[in-house]
């Protein structure tokens, strides 16, 4: 089977070089049936890559360890649900998912598109099938996911502990359905700048693919936070570890993209903004897995390095040094049909939010590449750390939530002072009351970062629950509605809109979690055996016992902890610390499980006020002498079978398991009965909880944007006459009908 599987890449391959000049082809002379035979080369490569990517998912179901590949990341022990996440932990695997899923997202948008854009569509076809010859490229002539070993192990290495969690089924996935989905504006872009269609044809054909590509890459970054808050034991959600930054910077400049295409929809405005930022977006969604797969940084996803970057480097370059070309060559066609009105109106804010994002964005780069520059000019590698990060990130966040809120409240071309008194009113008031309200807390004003924040977020949420009011009470009157119908007919009606809004709120809610928990977090690494007491933010926390748990895969040391307040019981945490066994025989048979991959398991409470976190990092070094005894007892019998081997049968080889087991037992047994003190690190992290709801707020708004409208249901009911349907509820009924 692993020879079909190579067959079906070479198929690939070929299929995608034919559809590059089929498209190309078809372009240049004007013979459609060309250009439909490029756009079917790109279904044809998604069922040939479906087929190869199954069976691939096929050898790690069944533990086929003549792939080289599910040898070294699977074994029979690894349960089902982690062997079908194995496939996308590998290096080989990784890339086939990411050229699959470019398979299936630029066929469906071909599909979609197949009689609009008629003149752009074939460039374009030829640049999402020139991404995906790149990394057919590197399947068949590098990391060939279907090289087979000449003798087939019994046991395969097994899965890196550190990814046998849920989210590895979601979270690698979301990303590169998020970086492959920004391949697809990208690829249009080029397309309408090659063809010299350069209105608004290209981003309505690519809107909601590029609205699509936000929604996944926020998914995939929003699970790897939880994951880190709850798996990885450091107690945190962000790190800014080089591979994170790879993730979160598309995102930005894509957000970026969102928000400025609406000002070309519009007015005819920022052609050339649009086209570099969506050509830039592309870039770094290349570069995100660049980084995470190369392993030119150092970076906690270390499992992913591999010797890739030079030919990943020559596309990037050729990806920068295109875009900077075709937007110079098309730089006289990309004029703004109008300019800009005025200062104060929708399309500044969104100018001026666009460049915060873009320079927010630029920090992250040059943060994240610091340590190659400083290399390459001084020759010594150094590197900057999250304090770095926050110093300047946090002032320009702050500018960019107060522009969330203050767009939507500003009328397109330009703003009067009657409407910003009317618009801005409520928001401001909210605002201030919240402020007075938290400085009257104690010790909020100790930090100001925080109490700020919360100023601008009670702003932001206000103005969208004013802006839904206005339509809600609009869409009564008008549809002789009741209230919440109203409210869902008024967000089914104009879906990207609303779902912008509510996008705008969660965001800010997300960003007031993560200020609050940051400036009012408090931590603590303290030394405890059973019986044990320490305090912490007005918590008592008391050791009450050790657990452990064994099986031939893993030794777990865990520890329960009962947590108090004034006397009264609040949580009983129970945290873990996993040891793997090294693959290496050498270190004996107790001993490799102590030199080989660990992971923790996180004790958590979680609640709206604060979350209270735990883990335990059990000392080994009292383990030393009962593991060598193990060890040595272990080797002992191991000998005695070997010199009679011709005696051995199933009952010895079941006594020496035994024996093993034993062994095994006889470690965790000694950190259960006569326990020695172990670290802990104990965090309080006050509305760290608003994180996720405001995650999950954002995605839900992004996905009621981008969920298409329903038939006859894209007239809006527009703020502005909700306000004045409010003064005047007798209006007539033709002036319902017009904004009806």
């Amino acid at each position: 089977m692993a020879g079909v599987g190579h067959a079906l890449l070479v198929i690939a391959l070929a299929v995608a070089l034919y559809g590059i000049g089929a498209s190309l082809h078809g372009a240049r002379s004007g013979r459609r049936a060309w250009v439909d035979s490029g756009r079917r080369a790109v279904y044809a490569l998604a069922g040939v890559l479906t087929l190869a990517f199954a069976l691939l998912e096929a050898a790690f179901l069944r533990s086929d360890f003549s792939f080289q590949v599910v040898a070294s990341h699977s074994s029979t022990t690894t349960p089902a649900f982690y062997k079908a996440t194995a496939i996308w932990s590998s290096q080989e695997g990784s890339l086939l998912l990411w050229v699959w899923l470019l398979s299936l997202w630029s066929s469906l948008v071909l599909f979609l598109a197949r009689r609009a854009v008629r003149e752009i569509a074939p460039y374009a076809t030829a640049v999402l099938l020139g991404f995906a010859t790149f990394f057919l490229g590197l399947l068949v002539f590098m990391e060939n996911p279907f090289a087979t070993l000449a003798v087939a192990p019994a046991e395969g290495v097994g899965l890196n502990p550190l990814l046998r969690h849920p989210a590895m089924m979601f979270h690698p996935p979301a990303l590169y359905s998020g970086y492959t989905l920004f391949s697809i504006p990208f690829a249009f872009a080029v397309g309408a700048l090659v063809a010299n269609r350069l209105n608004a044809e290209w981003i309505h054909a690519t809107r909601r693919f590029a609205l699509a590509a936000w929604l996944f890459l926020g998914v995939g970054i929003v699970l790897g936070a939880r994951w880190s808050y709850t798996e990885l034991g450091w107690g945190g959600y962000w790190a800014w570890d080089p591979v994170e930054n790879a993730s979160l910077m598309p995102w930005l400049t894509g957000t970026a993209f969102i928000h400025s295409i609406m000002i070309q929809e519009k007015r005819g405005m920022l052609k050339t903004w649009n086209a570099s930022l969506i050509l830039a977006t592309g870039t770094l969604a290349i570069l995100g897995t660049f980084l995470v797969r190369s392993g030119i940084l150092d970076s906690i996803h270390a499992f992913g390095a591999s010797t890739l970057g030079v030919p990943f480097l020559i596309l990037i370059a050729t990806m920068v040094v295109g875009s900077i070309g075709l937007v110079l060559w098309r730089r006289d066609a990309l004029r703004s049909e109008h300019r800009l009105d005025s200062l104060l109106s929708r399309e500044a804010a969104f100018i001026l939010q666009n460049v915060l994002l873009v320079a927010m964005c630029f920090v992250i780069f040059w943060g994240t590449f610091f340590p190659l520059i400083s290399e390459a000019v001084t020759g010594s590698k150094s590197s900057v750390g999250p304090p770095w990060f926050d110093r300047y990130t946090t002032p320009v966040a702050f500018a960019i939530v107060a522009l969330t809120g203050i767009g939507p409240l500003i009328p397109w071309r330009r703003a009067t002072v009657r409407n910003l008194r009317r618009n801005l009113a409520v928001p401001l008031a909210a605002a201030a009351v919240a402020l007075v309200a938290l400085a009257l807390v104690p010790g909020v004003l100790d930090e100001p970062k925080a109490w700020a924040f919360a100023g601008i977020v009670a702003f932001v949420v206000a103005g969208v629950a004013q802006e839904l009011w206005r339509g809600t009470r609009a869409r009564r009157v008008m549809a002789q509605e009741p209230a919440p119908m109203a409210l869902v007919s008024l967000i089914r009606r104009n879906r990207r809109r609303y779902g912008g809004y509510i996008v705008h709120a969660g965001f800010a809610v997300l960003l007031l979690g993560v200020a609050i928990s940051s400036s009012f977090e408090r931590s603590k690494d303290v030394s405890m055996q059973p019986g044990d007491r320490t305090s912490i933010a007005g918590y008592d926390v008391r050791y009450v016992r050790a657990t452990t748990r064994t099986g031939s895969e893993k030794i777990v040391f865990g520890a329960v902890l009962e947590v108090r307040k004034d006397g009264r019981h609040v949580a009983t945490l129970t945290t873990t610390r996993g040891f793997y066994p090294s693959q290496d025989p050498s270190l004996g048979i107790v001993g490799r499980f102590f030199n080989g991959e660990a992971e923790s398991e996180v004790g958590l409470r979680a609640g709206l006020g604060r979350d209270i976190w735990v883990v335990v990092a059990p000392d080994l070094l009292p383990l030393q002498r009962i593991i060598e005894e193990g060890d040595r007892t272990f080797a002992a019998a191991m000998r005695s079978v070997a010199r009679d081997g011709a005696d051995v049968d199933g009952e010895a080889l079941q006594q020496l398991f035994a024996l093993r087991d034993q062994a095994i037992a006889g470690v965790a047994r000694r950190w259960v009965t006569r326990p020695w003190p172990a670290d802990f690190r104990l965090i309080v992290s006050p509305m760290a909880t608003w994180i996720w709801i405001g995650a999950i707020i954002t995605l839900a708004g992004g996905a009621i944007a981008l969920w298409p409208a329903p038939a006859g249901g894209r007239r809006k009911v527009t703020a502005a006459y909700a306000a004045r349907l409010a003064r005047d509820l007798a209006r007539s009924s033709r002036e319902a009908a017009d904004v009806a």
